[in-house]
């Protein structure tokens, strides 16, 4: 896990920085400049939209009665889309993105809920004690 973490901090930020030179160079400092920060703002608001579509969604399924677990998952990854998305560079933007349009937020709720699922079957849990 820790090693996962430090390709995390490490490789993203190199990649991303290398992009942001490559674009830099071919489009020019400014227009680089100007895609990043529209592409945050439009992230953020993209972001907030979506969430309280979730929101609603959370609250009608719960009036139903129904666990919401898919929404709250949904909620999440809205959440992370929005923290990806207002960090400067293009692959986390792209990721953001991709969090932030439904269908593919579906993917990545279905593997979320089968992860889920599979921990809770392999969890050991310890016996239950006698209550004499």
């Amino acid at each position: 896990m820790l090693f996962k973490l430090f390709l995390a901090f490490t490789l993203i930020p190199a990649l991303e920085l290398f992009l942001l030179i490559k674009l830099g160079s071919a489009l020019g400092v400014w227009t680089t400049l100007g895609l990043v920060i529209i592409t945050g703002f439009a992230g953020a608001a993209l972001a907030r939209v979506q969430g309280l579509k979730t929101m609603l969604r959370i609250r009608d399924t719960v009036q139903q009665g129904i666990a919401p677990t898919e929404e709250l998952i949904g909620a999440v990854l809205i959440f992370t889309a929005g923290a990806v998305l207002l960090t400067p560079g293009f692959l986390t933007d792209i990721f953001g993105l991709l969090l932030l349009y439904p269908p593919t937020r579906n993917f990545f709720i279905q593997y979320a809920r089968r992860r889920f699922e599979g921990v809770a079957r392999h969890r050991q849990y310890p016996p239950p004690r006698n209550q004499a």
